[in-house]
């Protein structure tokens, strides 16, 4: 399959409320007899979480590739703002989206150089500011050279904790309207895993948000929750009605829950403004798609 690219007439739209939609999604992967995705069809709004959850292999991280457009869909459509994102440059397009992976990307810098990543223009002060967000500032104020100290290739030196933490902090300077999430607790263990859910709370407040994961640490928190299963969308709805009609979320739910996720309050704190979102060209895998504006 070529690798996509800007058609001739894509032109040069900036997000500005983050609506992001799928619209009858179909995707089937080259000599692979069967759709990894089909007929998916979801919307994110401003300021709501989309909780999208499903066993390995259900066809979450394909919803990912896509909305960062490594692919095309064979059928169907993805918006943002209304405007379909193959008629947007990519540059312009990433420059709208911030993707957090499981695996934080940290090069062999200084925690302020990996922070300042997501904006290489952001002063020491926006730079300290949004790792206190982040609940970064501790750790990193505790260390013998601060923010000065050598991360270590991959970030090596550091805790995975730590690491999506400095990640978290780097999103925040990033400041885009769209924030995709893609197993942000997956692989932390469970004291790490509940010290990320506050600062991943002040990083999705405000922001149209999709939280790709099977880990439902932030079930609670979701105005739709998404369950896929073989490419395709069996259940949606809010974490209560879903967890008491029984089907695959709740076997997914009562997997987890016994004793190891608490519930959380859905209270939003308010949206945090560190930064500006960032416009040099993309070669990281940090952005997503789009949506249509609705009522």
């Amino acid at each position: 399959m070529p690798a996509v690219a800007d058609l001739a007439q894509t032109g040069m739209h900036h997000a500005q409320g983050g609506w992001v939609e799928f619209d009858s999604v179909t995707f089937r992967y080259p000599d692979q007899p069967k759709p990894a995705v089909r007929d998916v069809s979801l919307v994110a709004a401003p300021g709501r979480l989309v909780l999208v959850t499903g066993s390995s292999g259900a066809g979450k991280s394909t919803l990912t590739q896509l909305l960062l457009r490594f692919h095309d869909p064979e059928d169907g459509s993805i918006r943002l703002d209304g405007t379909d994102i193959r008629n947007l440059t990519l540059r312009r397009l990433r420059s709208s989206v911030t993707l957090m992976l499981q695996e934080t990307m940290l090069f062999d810098g200084t925690i302020r150089d990996n922070i300042a990543y997501g904006d290489p223009t952001a002063t020491d002060e926006r730079i300290a500011e949004a790792a206190r967000i982040a609940d970064a500032a501790g750790f990193i104020e505790a260390l013998p050279q601060g923010y000065d100290t050598i991360v270590g290739q991959g970030g090596g030196n550091l805790s995975g904790g730590q690491r999506q933490r400095l990640a978290i902090a780097r999103a925040l300077l990033r400041n885009t309207p769209v924030l995709v999430l893609d197993e942000p607790t997956t692989g932390l263990d469970a004291v790490a895993a509940r010290k990320v859910i506050a600062p991943l709370r002040r990083l999705m407040a405000g922001r149209t948000t999709i939280l790709i994961s099977h880990d439902l640490h932030l079930a609670h928190d979701a105005d739709e929750i998404l369950v896929v299963d073989q490419g395709r969308i069996v259940q949606r709805g809010t974490h209560a009605r879903l967890a008491a009609v029984g089907g695959k979320y709740a076997e997914l739910w009562q997997a987890q829950s016994a004793g190891v996720v608490e519930p959380v309050s859905r209270e939003r704190e308010p949206a945090v403004q560190v930064g500006r979102p960032l416009t040099l060209p993309f070669a990281e895998p940090s952005l997503w798609r789009p949506a249509p504006a609705q009522p």
